[in-house]
């Protein structure tokens, strides 16, 4: 009973009086320390207190409880060192990592706790000591694996046509090889060798992404942006596709240039997820995710409708038309993809002056110029606009939260020779088994003593201020006022408020 009113203390909307509530029923634990005290028993999600207090974003609770948790090692004038417990915080040693917990969830107030001591502190530490320096080398490892793949594919077994063209309009010079011709020079076997790091290298990408895939949960997992989700989808898609290669290569089946195809734009896709490690480039993987999962996607439909529509329409104007004078819309599918093309403005209108164009394909194109181009394109860029004001804002939070999931994936990824736990053991200081992280803390005697000095120049809520102090100035302070109203009529505002900010500092002092 005790565990369950701690956890609906943290959800509280009061949190002055949740924290006294917190503290209050503690001090009536039997077992405040072990393994049976109320704050580590979990709830039926698996969080304690404490982590629930960073899932719900309440920063409140969270600094009051690393504040009973910490310890003071020495205080030397403003200098002091102080020891913050981060036993449920670090992430080396938790199953369910409380630093994973933030940037998974979707409340906005969670990721604050990001600034706060000691979090801040030990993510810079980790990142700073392990995971910027492994997240360079894979990402330059991933790029020579992908100039690899790439090789591959540009000198894949070709041979010269032999059969006859069965259409003018066939172009077809060269045909993939039999598996029995595809290695036999010594340039074959070498490409051998590109393709079985391919091969090996997607299959260690599905070994590796499968396991976090059900630990995590299909839905959290590719749906969360912080955590890579898009990203994760296509470099799973770029596996199966060079798996799927494979296949077609050893059984001999024509047609490998379709996986291929997909796999090379995935994975070369994927080297944006990359520039999360750089605080310039990271925000703008998130923006670029944003616009395409967001505006994109809804504006495809759009546009989907729009193009189907006038595409047909062309299509059933040049039917009856000799497709060699004016080709762009000789069949069906070629009319869909010439409709794209007019839409997004790649080409211009097609035309032959040389021949009589139908009437009707100048009224159905000047529709479609001004429903296409003018219209909708102008509020896809219109919307884009937005959806970049909306994402500048909080940049450099989102960067800061994707750093903490690229160290979280790190961590759990490598070797524990290769990542030691970050932070002091207790037992050097005689504080038991949990770990602790050693923070220096400046504290300004003269800080609270600015503030007033700043709070004074302030030109906010000055009306509320005057309509609260009425009541309990004296007469004294009264024909302050009047004198003061009497200045701000003669001067503007901006000298106004300065001296009415030197008035409050004088009579507070």
């Amino acid at each position: 009973i005790g565990n369950t009113v701690l956890h609906i203390l943290v959800l509280q909307p009061n949190k002055m009086f949740a924290c006294h509530m917190y503290s209050l029923i503690l001090s009536y634990d039997r077992n405040k320390e072990g393994p049976g005290s109320l704050e580590l028993i979990p709830n039926n999600e698996g969080l304690t207190p404490f982590k629930l207090s960073g899932v719900e974003g309440n920063t409140v609770m969270f600094q009051y409880l690393m504040q009973k948790r910490k310890q003071n090692l020495w205080s030397f004038g403003p200098l002091t060192t102080v020891l913050y417990d981060i036993t449920e915080i670090d992430s080396w040693a938790e199953d369910q990592s409380f630093l994973e917990l933030i940037v998974s969830t979707k409340k906005r107030e969670a990721r604050q706790i990001l600034d706060l001591t000691p979090v801040k502190e030990l993510v810079s530490l980790k990142w700073n000591m392990y995971g910027r320096p492994y997240f360079c080398f894979l990402a330059l490892f991933y790029i020579l694996y992908m100039v690899c793949f790439t090789m591959c594919c540009v000198y894949r077994p070709l041979k010269p046509r032999t059969d006859n063209k069965t259409s003018s309009r066939d172009n077809t010079v060269y045909v993939q090889k039999m598996l029995q011709e595809s290695y036999v020079a010594y340039e074959d076997e070498l490409r051998l060798v590109g393709e079985l790091i391919t091969v090996i290298g997607a299959i260690v990408i599905l070994v590796l992404e499968i396991p976090d895939i059900l630990r995590v949960g299909a839905a959290k997992y590719f749906g969360q942006t912080i955590l890579g989700g898009p990203f994760h989808i296509i470099v799973i898609t770029y596996a199966c596709m060079i798996l799927v290669t494979m296949v077609m290569r050893l059984t001999s089946t024509t047609g490998e240039v379709v996986p291929m195809s997909f796999a090379l734009v995935l994975g070369w896709c994927n080297v944006m997820y990359f520039a999360r490690g750089f605080q310039m480039l990271g925000p703008f993987t998130i923006m670029i995710q944003k616009m395409i999962f967001g505006d994109l996607m809804r504006f495809c439909w759009l546009m989907a409708v729009v193009i189907l529509g006038f595409a047909s329409a062309f299509y059933i104007i040049f039917q009856t038309e000799n497709p060699e004078n004016l080709g762009q819309f000789y069949n069906y599918p070629m009319s869909l993809f010439t409709t794209f093309e007019l839409f997004l403005t790649i080409i211009d209108g097609p035309a032959n002056y040389d021949v009589d164009l139908p009437f009707m394909y100048s009224v159905v194109y000047f529709a479609f110029a001004i429903i296409a181009t003018l219209l909708m394109l102008n509020l896809l860029i219109a919307m884009m606009g937005d959806t970049h004001w909306r994402v500048a804002h909080e940049q450099d939070e989102l960067w800061r939260a994707q750093v903490v999931a690229t160290t979280v994936m790190l961590e759990r990824k490598l070797p524990r020779c290769l990542w030691p736990r970050s932070g002091i053991c207790g037992r050097e200081y005689g504080l038991g088994d949990r770990w602790y992280l050693r923070i220096e803390d400046r504290v300004d005697p003269n800080k609270h003593k600015m503030m007033r000095y700043t709070e004074a120049f302030k030109a906010l809520d000055r009306d509320n201020y005057d309509k609260g102090s009425e009541k309990l100035e004296t007469n004294r302070d009264t024909l302050y006022k009047k004198e003061l109203s009497a200045l701000s009529l003669s001067r503007n505002t901006s000298r106004a408020s300065s001296h009415r900010g030197w008035e409050i500092l004088r009579r507070n002092t």
